[in-house]
């Protein structure tokens, strides 16, 4: 399986994954202050919101480096 496939396989389901959750979140950590051997962090969580548009794009260009890419002209 060459490096084309993979990347279409791998758009394919990331569109999939996109229009199936539509938002995923993560937790960042940052750093307020540091007074002496004291350290106070804030963790805040983000939501990303994925939309349809890019995953439907993501679907429909894989689907097409899967069918047009191994041709050669």
């Amino acid at each position: 399986m060459n490096a084309l496939k993979i990347v279409a396989i791998v758009l394919i389901v990331a569109g999939t994954l996109g229009l199936v959750y539509g938002s995923f979140s993560y937790t960042k950590e940052t750093h307020q202050a540091k007074i002496g051997p004291i350290e106070l962090s804030v963790k805040d969580k983000e939501t990303v919101n994925v939309p349809v548009w890019a995953g439907v794009g993501a679907i429909v260009i894989g689907g097409a480096l899967l069918l047009l890419g191994g041709k050669k002209p």
